[in-house]
């Protein structure tokens, strides 16, 4: 479940790409498509939250600042056991 942090009211154009960058403000990149180079980030909205590891920080629908706790899982690596040779 997702927690709002900040309100912001960002309105998003299409064929942008919005992320919270590591300052905590809302930036924007125009997104590569084709053979066109994607662009550098603007900053949008300032906000300047602080992010702490293990939470996921991104923009939501509505333009606001949101935050979700990472999921870590998946299926568990088999360890490999190496077969020794006897040496003589």
């Amino acid at each position: 479940m997702a927690k709002k942090l900040a309100r912001l009211g960002v309105k998003k154009e299409k064929g942008y790409l919005y992320f919270v960058d590591k300052q905590g403000d809302v930036s924007a990149a125009q997104m590569a498509r084709g053979d066109r180079k994607g662009g550098k980030p603007k900053k949008v909205a300032k906000a300047g939250i602080k992010k702490e590891s293990g939470f996921l920080y991104f923009v939501d629908k509505d333009g606001d600042i949101a935050s979700a706790a990472m999921v870590r899982g998946g299926a568990k690596k088999k360890s490999k056991k190496k077969a020794t040779k006897k040496r003589k």
